[in-house]
């Protein structure tokens, strides 16, 4: 015989058995499957929810101004039950006027005598999110606070009465109440803060709000709970404890574990980061939710963040978020498969239900698995097999107080998500499943789910040109005092009364550098698109006594998420008639450094040592130039060439090749000790040499946030 033909031979022999083994391997894990007792009399910790973070970032940003049905659209999709994602928690920052990741959030008390229920989207988000879904429970803490607050130093008195006077607005004004809240956001432990924080919600009617401590992140984030142990009044403080991404960060210890169980105390994730695309974003989550309780013991679980109503240039505008929501401008927006990971928990469970004993696990062959009880016997089991290489055979014994109605399952894999599959009959108190791998499946014995979908329309690019003159806004404070389409990176830009005119501006009104959570840059805010090339944007300016302010432009970086120094150019007036041209390179001058000892290291660690971060490309001195009076001023790309105008005259040209394109945008100047607090108005965007005088407004569809106000 051939040996061509006798290797043929051989080989085919070879794959036939390796098939026939493979096979008989998958027959023989199908019968011997993984026994797992449901037994409704095993009991369970209390489930306390899983959900997502509104914040930590102005999240929201744009979301404010999509039109309507869009706008409802997208807030069903994620807060609706039994409709999308239908979370059952809410975690928000309580703005405090600093960039905390890729923006700001003006506050209510911008200073000690100053207070506003009105201001920023925050409080319209939980209006809005409970109305759809009235148990969703509400929880948060501040990432950034204004910088009056203890003189700069967050952990004091001042914060925790800021925090009440919070709470008070959230009760008084829109009769929510948080559940629990938090010390602050990722910025070590105070011993003394939490205590004073207890007695000071106690002592103004909030005994009721359970405090979480200390949600940080880093490794030894949980040393503090060995002396909950000794110290009674820490232990009497600190209802709840927690801690950032133990999901692929550093995850609880057994002795940790151990140390909760016995204090009382349950552990709860109140930040954890999937960072990823598609449907492993989905699957991940699941996983995130399932071995976070399996392996960590944390029985509340919230992931930032929640819907991305920012520009796609800042940090982290598309992997964590469920939904994409960046043009208000044509109401496009578009769900990621990140959704559907939520709705595997959220549409089939509810905060209040337990984890049943013996019932959540790892699976013996990949994945993991978890059980939901809810106190009248309905059931749900979550199973992601991510880790699994093949097929796996589950078989179900129940026992207890269980539901004995048939189990819907709802299935998700790489190509379709959340697909309603045959229900599961149980006989005799039995069943088995048999578990593709890298996929999700939720059994219930609840009813009434569904996988909601609207039509979005199609995108458009930015309005241009665009012309804001602000006088839209008649009753500022039913827009939450910001206007449409900008985004504060750092600071507060607000629609004001003109200073010295009849008629409605912008003017920066954080007049401190804050307690910011991330270190900070000027303040300024940013508007357009990413992909203009030339162009001109001018705006009206008005200075107070020793101000400094501009406009912006070619901006296609806003910082890292950890950091707010964007890339672009800037033209820049002060009182006093000095003018400059700036290009940004996104790291900083050393001897620009302004902030506490972990921003100036930050900053120190990411300097560009060529030649700083900021080059001042042209100055002039303008002796006409002065306070309390108002300047145009333009900026203008064309190619290489930088052309700037002040009132029109031509002050400075020059050439640079460093950016091509770019956003718009406004900036006020910080200093040490003070940032400027300047005005804009007839805000413009144009082609090059080209007139507008027709203002955009909102469409009829564009609805203020608060109508009652």
């Amino acid at each position: 015989m051939n040996r061509t033909i006798v290797l043929t031979l051989v080989i085919c022999l070879s794959v036939s058995i390796a098939i026939q083994e493979s096979y008989a391997q998958k027959v023989e894990n199908n019968q011997h499957p993984q026994a797992i007792k449901l037994d409704g009399n095993a009991g369970g910790k209390r489930f306390d929810g899983i959900g997502l973070v509104n914040g930590g970032g102005a999240t929201s940003v744009l979301l404010k101004d999509y039109p309507e049905p869009q706008r409802s659209q997208i807030l069903d999709l994620v807060y609706k039950p039994k409709f999308g994602a239908s979370v059952s928690a809410l975690f928000v920052e309580i703005p405090g006027d600093g960039n905390s990741t890729q923006g700001s959030m003006p506050s209510h008390k911008h200073t000690r005598e100053d207070l506003n229920y009105s201001r920023g989207y925050t409080w319209w988000i939980m209006k809005e999110a409970k109305k759809r879904n009235p148990d969703l429970t509400l929880d948060g803490t501040a990432w950034s606070a204004p910088g009056w607050i203890g003189n700069g130093k967050f952990w004091s008195q001042d914060a925790a009465g800021y925090y009440v006077s919070w709470l008070k607005g959230l009760r008084d004004v829109y009769e929510l109440n948080f559940s629990a809240i938090g010390c602050r956001n990722e910025k070590g432990v105070d011993y003394d803060f939490v205590k004073l924080f207890r007695k000071t919600l106690d002592a103004n009617g909030f005994s009721d709000i359970k405090i979480h401590a200390f949600d940080n992140w880093y490794k030894g984030k949980l040393d503090f709970v060995e002396d909950m142990f000794t110290d009674k009044e820490l232990y009497d403080a600190i209802d709840i404890i927690g801690g950032h991404v133990f999901y692929e960060g550093e995850p609880v210890s057994a002795k940790e574990r151990e140390m909760a169980e016995k204090l009382g105390k349950p552990i709860w994730d109140t930040e954890d980061h999937v960072y990823k695309k598609g449907y492993d974003c989905l699957i991940s989550l699941v996983e995130c939710f399932n071995k976070n309780y399996i392996h960590n013991g944390a029985t509340k679980i919230v992931n930032w963040y929640d819907i991305a109503g920012i520009y796609p240039l800042e940090p982290y505008s598309e992997d964590p978020p469920t939904i994409l929501a960046y043009e208000p401008w044509s109401g496009h927006y578009q769900v990621r498969e990140a959704l559907w990971g939520y709705a595997h928990y959220g549409q089939f469970s509810k905060v209040g239900w337990e984890y049943l004993n013996d019932a959540c696990m790892d699976l013996a062959n990949g994945g993991s698995l978890i059980t939901l009880k809810s106190p009248e016997g309905d059931y749900s089991i979550i199973i992601e097999t991510k880790d699994a290489k093949e097929p796996q055979t589950l078989h179900f014994k129940l026992a207890g107080n269980l539901s004995g109605r048939n189990l819907c399952v709802w299935h998700s894999n790489a190509e379709k998500q959340f697909i309603r599959l045959d229900d599961i009959v149980t006989k005799g108190k039995e069943f088995t499943l048999t578990v593709a791998p890298n996929a999700v499946y939720t059994l219930s014995t609840t009813t009434g789910q569904q996988k909601g979908s609207y039509s979005a329309p199609e995108s458009k690019p930015f309005p241009f040109p665009y012309y804001e003159t602000f006088e839209q806004y008649e009753r500022p404070e039913q827009w939450g005092y910001l206007p449409l389409y900008t985004a504060d990176i750092c600071g507060a830009f607000e629609i004001a009364d003109c200073p010295d005119k009849q008629g409605k501006c912008i003017r920066q009104v954080v007049s401190i550098p804050t307690i910011s959570w991330a270190p900070d840059w000027k303040h300024y805010s940013i508007i357009g698109d990413v992909a203009w090339t030339d162009y001109e944007v001018s705006a009206d300016l008005y200075l107070n006594p020793e101000d400094a302010a501009g406009i912006m432009g070619r901006i296609n970086d806003v910082g890292s998420g950890y950091g707010t120094i964007p890339k672009g150019y800037y033209l820049q007036l002060d009182a006093s008639g000095q003018c400059k041209l700036v290009v940004v390179r996104g790291k900083v001058d050393k001897k620009t450094l302004v902030g506490d000892a972990e921003q100036q290291a930050f900053i120190k660690n990411n300097n560009d040592e060529s030649e700083g971060g900021e080059k001042v490309l042209a100055s002039v001195e303008l002796s006409h130039i002065s306070s309390e009076k108002w300047y145009n001023l333009k900026l203008r790309f064309k190619g290489n060439e930088i052309t700037c105008f002040i009132d029109g005259k031509q002050v400075i040209k020059v050439e640079d090749v460093l950016y091509d394109h770019g956003m718009a945008g406004i900036l006020a100047e910080k200093y040490k000790d003070r940032v400027s607090t300047p005005y804009f108005d007839n805000l413009r965007i144009t082609a090059v040499d080209e007139t507008i005088s027709k203002p955009n407004v909102a469409s009829a569809h564009q609805i203020p946030i608060y109508l009652n106000k």
